[in-house]
């Protein structure tokens, strides 16, 4: 990757950084190749010599991909050498670069998460907990000959009053934004508790003890709830009309996880990804909650006013 002339520190304390899509490309290269790929200590599986284009490149290109609102990666491989050729004068073809990509999913997920956790807000002890839908098709044929037939379902969203096709993305944030956990469920076969318990079920998904997890109705179970105990987590939610308690809920603090939701389709697009197998399927999907995090991370470390902004990233 090029070198665009920042601090040797570019996280110290008062150093001035320029708000906009190259820092952070640069931000994020320098913790890939000096902290998380090392930290990782997964060999290569290829013999010969180094790529041409490291996996560190690689991961950048797909978070530039995100926050410049390309959902095809054609368009953006012929797009990217005006966009980003100055970071990146090695590019790959439209074949190597899916191939590339959904082999280093899980890096894209190991950097996600140590970005998240690099995030002063992580330290915080309340999460907050959320479904969103991810639409993978929307003709009765796809359904039928989709290669995510079993992967997928027919969910509904309540809160557009709309039937769709496709996963359920479940997420669990820090108040202002990171992600820290996540699950990919089939909506048909599993409702957002569910899901949520199965998110629980991965330990790099689940907060500190003494958590408190805010979440909406669709969180109504008592299953759920003396499990989240079990781990010293407190799930708060609004209270139905037929229950005796009346639960204190924080509805300022909820409106954030649709904050959140909102970045990650608007301009990120993580409610169309056009995948259509279920590694492509995840791939987008983590490439888009590494894109969000990776931009609140360096909005931390840069001390930008608002945190959780993107539009500096996506032009």
């Amino acid at each position: 990757m090029a070198s665009i002339g920042v601090d040797e520190e570019p996280f110290g304390r008062g150093v001035n950084m320029n708000t906009d899509l190259d820092t952070l490309l640069t931000a994020l290269y320098v913790a890939l190749t000096d902290r998380i790929i090392p930290s990782r200590k997964v060999r290569p599986d290829s013999p010969g010599g180094p790529p041409a284009v490291t996996d560190a490149e690689l991961v950048c290109l797909a978070v530039a991909q995100a926050h410049l609102g390309f959902t095809s990666e054609r368009r953006w491989l012929r797009a990217a050498p005006d966009r980003v050729g100055h970071l990146f004068p090695r590019l790959l073809s439209q074949s190597e670069y899916n191939r590339r990509l959904r082999h280093l999913a899980p890096l894209m997920d190991a950097a996600m998460r140590w970005l998240a956790a690099d995030t002063p807000s992580s330290f915080d002890t309340v999460r907050l907990l959320d479904g969103t839908k991810i639409i993978c098709g929307m003709s009765r044929e796809t359904t039928k000959r989709s290669d995510l037939f079993g992967w997928c379902g027919y969910g509904y969203d309540r809160s557009h009053s709309l039937y769709y096709w496709g996963a359920k993305l479940m997420l669990l944030t820090a108040p202002d934004g990171p992600v820290t956990g996540y699950v990919l469920v089939n909506p048909k076969l599993f409702g957002e508790a569910a899901a949520t318990a199965m998110m629980m079920t991965r330990p790099a998904n689940v907060p500190p003890p003494g958590t408190t997890i805010v979440a909406d109705k669709g969180l109504r179970s008592q299953a759920l709830e003396a499990e989240l105990a079990e781990r010293h987590l407190r799930l708060i939610r609004p209270a139905y009309a037929n229950e005796p308690d009346p639960r204190y809920y924080p509805a300022w603090l909820r409106q954030r996880i649709e904050s959140v939701n909102q970045s990650l389709k608007h301009p990120l697009g993580i409610e169309q990804p056009g995948a259509h197998r279920p590694d492509g399927l995840f791939t987008r999907i983590v490439q888009r909650l590494l894109a969000l995090n990776a931009a609140i991370w360096h909005n931390w470390h840069i001390g930008a006013n608002h945190k959780r902004s993107l539009t500096a990233y996506g032009h």
